[in-house]
């Protein structure tokens, strides 16, 4: 297998890695997580100046801790889209330089075509056919891959909010911080996941689109109607309502394509109770369930590297023309 170095920008992780015959070398990610928290969300400006200041510094820590020549890396690898255009940019024009430099081609790869590949990272074995559910802060996608890794079916798509964005926009409700995944599972640990019956949107069978923004407006209406409530219970009632849903989907794509493996993947697949209970009903029906340990989920260049790999197999290369699409899609 070929020796990709990768570059990921497309929100406000910093992330640079060396991937070798399916091996990590290294997979650098610095987080602005600290400096986003201030605003209870990202700020695009800010998220590029910021990969601006700290690329050439992870990209330096990469190569140092891969302990590996650049005349051995066969090809760059930088995330295209979609994502925040001015932090696409950033990784794009980063990733170019380089390409230029070392004299290597340069491979455009699609951010949420990466995340599942992330699967094939902990997963050698991994092969189509298989059906993907992806969950993160800005997609909630089911996709079919059957005869490529590369061309997936898009089967549905959420019509509103993203799952990731619905935690992050309920965790401002309760105002416990952000990220608002990881805050609301945190605080859902001492709560009561049936105390309030939220809704569950579109679960009408056939219909493999998701909306999240009912459930996020049940919570306001929940908060401003009830003087005292218990934030643990309205955290793990609306923690319970989402990973229902995702997994109603996931079985109803299982029903209707006969898919026997099933591969979650993005930034809320690192959700504790999302994979507690998806494992389960995967047992329960006899599926192959390949769910990414949770450092893997969340954004970084090792899943844009090896989804590089496969698309280099199919000589799907970029010119140094090719530029960011925030709103690159399937």
């Amino acid at each position: 297998m070929p020796s990709i170095l990768a570059i990921e920008t497309s929100c406000d992780e910093t992330s640079v890695s060396i991937l070798k015959d399916n091996q990590i070398l290294s997979n650098i990610i610095s987080s602005q997580i600290d400096i986003h928290a201030v605003f209870g969300g990202v700020v695009p400006e800010v998220a590029a100046r910021h990969h601006l200041k700290n690329l050439p510094l992870v990209f330096e820590k990469a190569i140092q801790q891969a302990d590996i020549s650049l005349s051995q890396i066969d090809a760059i690898a930088v995330t295209t889209g979609p994502g925040l255009a001015g932090s696409l940019l950033v990784g794009i024009s980063f990733a170019k330089g380089v390409a230029i430099a070392l004299e290597k081609p340069l491979i455009g790869v699609n951010h949420l075509l990466a995340h599942v590949f992330a699967a094939k990272l902990a997963f050698s074995e991994l092969e189509p056919p298989y059906l993907a559910l992806l969950v993160s802060g800005g997609h909630t996608e089911l996709l079919m891959f059957e005869n490529s890794s590369i061309n997936p079916v898009l089967l549905g798509r959420t019509l509103d909010d993203a799952a990731g964005e619905a935690f992050d926009k309920v965790a401002r409700l309760l105002e416990i911080g952000y990220p608002g995944g990881p805050a609301i599972e945190q605080l859902s640990l001492t709560g009561n996941p049936y105390k309030y019956r939220f809704p569950r949107a579109m679960l009408e069978e056939g219909n493999l689109n998701f909306s999240f923004s009912g459930v996020k407006t049940s919570v306001l209406y929940t908060l401003k109607e009830n003087e005292k409530i218990c934030k643990p219970d309205i955290a793990a009632s609306f923690q319970e309502a989402v990973v229902d849903v995702l997994i109603e989907k996931t079985a109803m794509a299982v029903r209707m394509t006969g898919m026997k493996k099933v591969v979650v993947v993005g930034g809320v697949a690192a959700n504790s109770r999302l994979r507690e209970k998806i494992t389960f009903w995967a047992k329960e029906n006899d599926l192959q369930i390949y769910i990414p340990p949770k450092n893997l989920c969340t954004d970084n260049a090792a899943m844009v590297a090896r989804a590089a790999i496969d698309l280099m197999k199919n000589e799907s290369y970029a010119s140094l023309n090719v530029t960011a699409d925030p709103a690159l899609s399937f």
